[in-house]
């Protein structure tokens, strides 16, 4: 006998929710948004939420969830939506996402949930992300209390990084009743989070709520402690008591173009530029002063088209610039950076120059930039990426007169760790050696996950490394069983 299915709550029949037009998030308008840093995107009214929630088809296979990196049960939290239950709409997505209101700002759900929706077969996807986004800031404004943790283990874990896959990792594993501590090598907790990603798109404060929420579950966070110096994988096993290691340091060591003139004074990693303004405050302006970053009347350009790019070329406009440029070598089509992002920045007059190429940073005599002389390329056969090769066009150079540059060009890893830990294998672009399904690395006790063993890739895929992490930590902690390691994950470029 099959199960009788439930009523639905929705108001809507089906034909009726295809017709719906997907809920506009509100905004700022462009005119004003770029003369401060305060959020773009202002989020869902309670009406908007719920007529949102109610284009919801209910499938009966739910492809957005097997598309979420981390398992958010879409389906189940959306309905609780319908009925009106936003507090146990929180609850269900933190089952499998400690960092709803994360996420639900800076994940690329078109490539993820919103992109498998069936919707986006006849109308545009359920705003997935902009639901998520709604009850996670719904259940801070109502001081929701979280689940009760898991029987306390004994078992310690150090998590290296407090970025979204150590903090995933650590959220996890707290619940599970293990004792969690967190190690971050700079002043303040976030990683990426907060140091890559600008108050516009991500407010701070959201992050430090989040992160509260994390304190009031068990974590334990300790700043300033570079892994590696301070203290070593070693020592934080036999002088420190832990019985896993799980490293998530991210991938923040800067690539360069290795061009003539990239050493000159006004020339910037997209690292230094966005943790500039975001650690030194330079978005407060001028409550803080940050004087290397006083771009009123200049001319900035930043190469690269991933999503750190338009971060940093955005965050160039609202710190004064005169004429704001992304500088792309590839074809617009072949952007890695959101489209919601591309979108934004042509709102807020940033001119995007594709099929351009820098060769050369020009000096003014003095030791300072002032330009930058391009290439114009074509686009040939498609290269390991999967994207067309850009070809330089000969004799097709011109000049572009800068003040600064801004190289968002991609990350490598930071040796640090693999140098001073005996045994850790890596790879030969130097991230560490670990198996993409348990995370585990060819130490015993040692995970690793993220951009460390992925390279550069996005906040959600470095959380669903977390989650996987945690999840064959809590094996290992629980049989004392260790295997020897498949390695196959291979290292990916997205800013390129």
């Amino acid at each position: 006998m099959s199960p009788v299915k439930e009523p639905s709550a929705n108001p809507l029949t089906l034909k009726e929710r295809i017709k719906v037009p997907r809920q506009h998030m509100p905004e700022q308008p462009p005119e004003l948004r770029v003369m401060n840093f305060h959020e773009v995107n202002l989020g869902y009214s309670t009406e908007l939420a719920r007529q949102e929630a109610q284009r919801c088809l209910e499938c009966a296979k739910p492809t957005c969830v097997e598309f979420c990196p981390v398992g958010v049960k879409v389906k189940e939290f959306v309905k609780l939506m319908v009925e009106g239950d936003f507090l146990g709409a929180a609850a269900k997505i933190r089952e499998d996402n400690v960092l709803p209101a994360i996420t639900g700002r800076v994940c690329p759900q078109e490539d993820h949930c919103e992109g498998a929706c069936l919707l986006h077969k006849k109308v545009d996807s359920l705003g997935i992300g902009y639901l998520e986004r709604f009850v996670a800031d719904y259940e801070l404004r109502m001081g929701a209390r979280l689940a009760a943790n898991a029987p306390a283990t004994g078992k310690k874990v150090a998590i290296v990084g407090s970025g979204p896959a150590g903090l995933t990792a650590a959220g996890d594993l707290v619940q599970k009743g293990h004792q969690v501590h967190v190690f971050e090598a700079l002043h303040e907790i976030g990683g990426v989070l907060v140091y890559g990603i600008p108050e516009f798109r991500l407010p701070k404060q959201v992050i430090r709520d989040q992160i509260d929420k994390m304190r009031e579950m068990g974590v334990e966070f300790e700043t300033d402690v570079v892994v590696g110096k301070t203290v070593t994988i070693d020592e934080l096993f036999s002088e420190e008591g832990y019985s896993a290691v799980f490293i998530a340091t991210g991938a923040g060591l800067p690539v360069f173009l290795s061009i003539p003139g990239e050493h000159l004074n006004g020339v910037y990693s997209a690292n230094e530029f966005l943790t500039r303004i975001n650690l030194m405050h330079a978005y407060e302006f001028p409550r803080y002063d940050e004087p290397m970053l006083d771009l009123h009347g200049k001319h900035v350009a930043v190469i690269g088209g991933g999503n750190t790019a338009l971060d940093a070329i955005r965050s160039a406009k609202r710190l004064g610039a005169e004429k704001t440029y992304i500088i792309y070598r590839r074809s617009e089509t072949e952007m890695p950076a959101r489209i919601e992002e591309v979108k934004h920045a042509r709102q807020e007059g940033i001119e995007i120059r594709v099929l351009t190429n820098p060769v050369e940073f020009l000096d003014d005599g003095k030791g300072w930039l002032k330009g930058a002389r391009c290439v114009r390329m074509e686009l040939g056969e498609p290269d390991a990426s999967g994207r067309r090769r850009p070809i330089p066009i000969a004799g097709s150079e011109f000049d572009i007169s800068l003040d600064l540059a801004v190289i968002a060009t991609g990350t490598s890893a930071n040796p640090l760790i693999q140098s001073t830990t005996p045994g850790l294998k890596t790879n030969k672009r130097g991230y560490i050696e670990a198996n993409s399904e348990s995370q585990r690395t060819s130490r015993k006790g040692v995970f690793a996950g993220g951009d460390i063993v992925t390279g550069a890739a996005t906040v959600i895929l470095a959380m669903g490394a977390g989650r996987r992490a945690a999840k064959s930590i809590h094996e290992y902690l629980t049989t004392g069983e260790w295997q020897e390691i498949s390695v196959n994950n291979q290292p990916q470029t997205v800013n390129s």
